[in-house]
C-alpha cells in the first residue's frame, strides 16, 4: 500500500478532525501493521482480507479494545480513500465492529488487604490512625470514596452493627459493618476528640483546613498511596476504587448473594454488580484447572 495515502489520511485526521497526537500515532501504527499483513494495493483489498487480518489479531491474543481500535482505524482510512476517489468500493462495508469488552475491575487479595491495614496500624501518628480507620471502613462496607469522607460522626449503629450511608442522589442505605471495623472507628473517635478539641464537627473524619469541614478525597487517596509505598508496593496498585472492588469480589468469592452485594454497593442496576461475577468465574476456573482430580491426569 502506498505510504503517501496513509500520511494523507493522517494529515486529514490531525488537521480537519482535530484528532489528538496519540490518536494519530495509534492510527499510523495500526495502518502500518495492516500494510505489512496485506501487501495489496487499496483497490485490490477485499472484505476477506480485512477478516483475515482480524483473525490474525485474535490468534495473537490482542485485547478486544485493541482489536476494536485497529478496525476503527481501517474503517476511517477506507472511508477517506473512498471520499478521495482512490478506491471504488469500501472493503469495510460489511465488517461488523466488535463490541469493546469492559475491563474487569482490579482488586486486592485478602493477604494484600491485611498487609495494607498492618502498614497503617504500625505508624502511631494521628493521620495514620485515621487512615487505618478509613481503610477498614471502606473495605468492610464497600463504600465509595465520596460516601466515606462525608460520613457523619453518628453514622454507626453499634448495637445493630450497621452503618447509614448517603449515596448517589442522596439515597440512603444501611450496610452491615464488621466488628473489627467498628472497633477501629471507636478507637479513631478517641483520637478524633484530640484533633477537633473544642471545635465542633459533624463529620466522622473532620479536617481543620478543608473548606467542606471533612477530609477530602484527594487527601485520602494520597494517604493510601503512601501506605502502599510503605508496604513496599507500587502505589499504582491501590486506590479507593480498588478497595471497593475488593469488598465486592471477596463477598462473592465467599458465596454472598448478588442481590445482597448490589444493595450494599448502592448500585441501581444489578448489571453493574454482575461484572464481579466474571472475576469469581475466572478464579473458579483456575481452581478447577489446578485442583480438580481430572485436571491432574
Amino acid at each position: 500500500m502506498d505510504e503517501c495515502l496513509i500520511y494523507a489520511f493522517l494529515d486529514m485526521a490531525a488537521a480537519e478532525k482535530g484528532s489528538a497526537y496519540n490518536t494519530v500515532e495509534a492510527y499510523r501504527r495500526d495502518l502500518e501493521q495492516f500494510t505489512r499483513f496485506c501487501k495489496k494495493n487499496p483497490e485490490e483489498i477485499e472484505g476477506r482480507d480485512i477478516l483475515s487480518f482480524i483473525q490474525k489479531l485474535d490468534e495473537n491474543i490482542y485485547a478486544p479494545t485493541s482489536v476494536a481500535r485497529k478496525i476503527s482505524a481501517l474503517n476511517s482510512f477506507f472511508k477517506f480513500l473512498l471520499s478521495e476517489n482512490k478506491i471504488s468500493k469500501n472493503p469495510m462495508a460489511n465488517i461488523i465492529q466488535p463490541k469493546k469488552g469492559k475491563p474487569l475491575p482490579k482488586f486486592l487479595s485478602l493477604k494484600d488487604i491485611n498487609t495494607l491495614i498492618k502498614a497503617a496500624e504500625t505508624c502511631k501518628n494521628i493521620k495514620h490512625k485515621r487512615t487505618a480507620a478509613m481503610l477498614k471502613l471502606m473495605y468492610a462496607c464497600g463504600l465509595r470514596i465520596s460516601e466515606l469522607v462525608t460520613l457523619p460522626v453518628n453514622c454507626i449503629n453499634i448495637t445493630g452493627k450497621q452503618i447509614l450511608v448517603k449515596g448517589k442522589g442522596s439515597k440512603e442505605r444501611l450496610v452491615p459493618i464488621a466488628d473489627e471495623a467498628i472497633e477501629s472507628v471507636l478507637a479513631w473517635k478517641k483520637e478524633r476528640e484530640r484533633l477537633v478539641r473544642r471545635r465542633k464537627s459533624l463529620f466522622l473524619f473532620p479536617s481543620l483546613i478543608a473548606h467542606d469541614g471533612h477530609i477530602d478525597r484527594s487527601t485520602f487517596f494520597k494517604c493510601i498511596k503512601k501506605l502502599a509505598e510503605y508496604a513496599g508496593w507500587d502505589s499504582e496498585r491501590v486506590s479507593p476504587h480498588v478497595l471497593r472492588h475488593s469488598f465486592a469480589t471477596h463477598l462473592l468469592h465467599g458465596g454472598a448473594d448478588l442481590r445482597s452485594v448490589q444493595k450494599m454497593l448502592g448500585h441501581e442496576d444489578i448489571t453493574t454488580t454482575e461484572i464481579y461475577t466474571h472475576i469469581a468465574s475466572q478464579d473458579l476456573l483456575k481452581d478447577i484447572c489446578s485442583k480438580h482430580p481430572l485436571a491432574k491426569r
